[in-house]
């Protein structure tokens, strides 16, 4: 229940009472005073509870830890004074502790993507006369790769032709009478001007005219044929696509979790599953920010494509190195056993009093792990011997006979 509220029940009623001066009324306010005031009491107590509970969960949960670490010292302290125990002979492989280097990496999937796409399209509309190359096809920059119908520009053309020649007969005629001063300047002035501007004209349809010839801006592969002899193509409407397949490079999306270990320049592997084939190449490229929906950043590396072999889209496995230590102390994962406290520990050969071999535990913190082992930060030293094999049917103070 809200205190709050309650307050605010009890303030409103006393408010009420001032007004009221009649006894019964009086009494029945008081009554709802007395009930106000039981509900405080009962939310405050219902409070009040809570937090012991609180309190006495924290303190239970504390002493179920202390108990469970208390648990397996007692256990192992009693397992190395059994005498039944260490008489047990378990028969297991020891091996030395020795300092070695470790390297995790990451596999990441990208693809092949060409370097230079490009697409050949008209500059101006038209139905499409001829398309003379095919998908797959290696062309040469320059090729006549398509050809726009201009059959309109052309008679156009043909008819300021025939209008210029008139234009310049005028001309010229005017031009005789204007040296002979005969006639108005104006006259001649007009004829000039009418013949210039249709040679403006008739050079700027010719131009058009030779944009009905569509050539290959680049040279390279016909990736995709978007429109067929016959069908009509608006300025600028992509006909075919081109792609330089000698420039290609690797590209894909890492997580943000690496950003911090992915630098320029570093070496990868670049595996291609469906060529059979491995090489190493460098980054060359690290995106400049987060793509907010799969918080990934990008990646390219260059690809060395003279034999061709290498398609874009073709699905590439990266390998990066994502942390190292030159010296460290290495075991199998699956060495590791973990107590009721969640201690974790392996067995490793001591000697007794007696110089005999006995199994014992070794408590140990564990680092960075990776296809089977794992990093010992702490609990085991170079020249520890460490049971790899048996220590499942151990128990702490068993004889072993080691090497089996």
């Amino acid at each position: 229940m809200n205190k709050s509220y309650v307050n605010q029940l009890i303030f409103k009623i006393g408010n009420q009472i001032h007004r009221i001066h009649k006894p019964i009324i009086m009494i029945k306010y008081i009554i709802y005073i007395i009930i106000a005031s039981i509900l405080l009491i009962a939310c405050q107590v219902e409070q009040d509870e809570l937090a012991i509970k609180s309190t006495e969960l924290k303190e239970k949960t504390v002493l179920l830890r202390t108990l469970k670490s208390e648990i397996d010292i007692l256990q192992e302290e009693v397992e190395m004074l059994s005498p039944e125990k260490k008489r047990d002979s378990v028969m297991v492989k020891v091996d030395s502790i020795y300092i070695q280097p470790f390297v995790r990496k990451v596999n990441i999937q990208g693809s092949v993507i060409s370097d230079e796409t490009v697409y050949a399209s008209s500059e101006v509309g038209g139905r499409i006369l001829s398309v003379n190359v095919k998908e797959g096809q290696q062309i040469s920059r320059g090729t006549l790769v398509a050809t726009i119908d201009m059959e309109t520009v052309q008679l156009q053309i043909n008819e300021m032709k025939t209008t210029l020649d008139l234009a310049m007969t005028v001309y010229e005629r005017q031009k005789i009478l204007w040296d002979q001063e005969i006639g108005s300047e104006i006259q001649y002035l007009q004829a000039k001007n009418n013949k210039e501007r249709l040679e403006n004209s008739l050079v700027t349809m010719r131009k058009q005219l030779s944009k009905k010839n569509i050539y290959a801006p680049i040279s390279g592969v016909v990736n995709k044929e978007f429109a067929s002899a016959g069908e009509v193509a608006g300025p600028g409407t992509p006909i075919l696509e081109i792609l330089d397949s000698r420039k290609i490079k690797v590209k894909a999306d890492v997580p943000e979790q690496y950003l911090a270990t992915i630098k320029n320049g570093q070496q990868v592997k670049l595996s291609f599953p469906a060529l059979n084939e491995e090489l190493f190449s460098k980054i060359s490229l690290i995106g400049a920010s987060i793509n907010p929906t799969n918080r990934t950043f990008e990646i390219e590396m260059n690809l060395n494509n003279v034999k061709g072999m290498y398609k874009p889209n073709l699905l590439t496995e990266i390998e990066f190195v994502d942390y190292t230590k030159d010296e460290a102390v290495v075991i199998p994962l699956e060495l590791l056993q973990e107590e009721v406290s969640g201690r974790k520990y392996v067995y490793v050969s001591k000697k007794d009093n007696d110089g005999r071999d006995i199994a014992a535990k070794a408590y140990i913190t564990l680092g960075a792990s990776y296809e089977g082992s794992v990093v010992i930060e702490d609990g085991l030293t170079a020249g520890d011997l460490i049971v790899t094999v048996g220590s499942r049917s151990l128990v702490a103070g068993n004889y072993l006979s080691p090497n089996m």
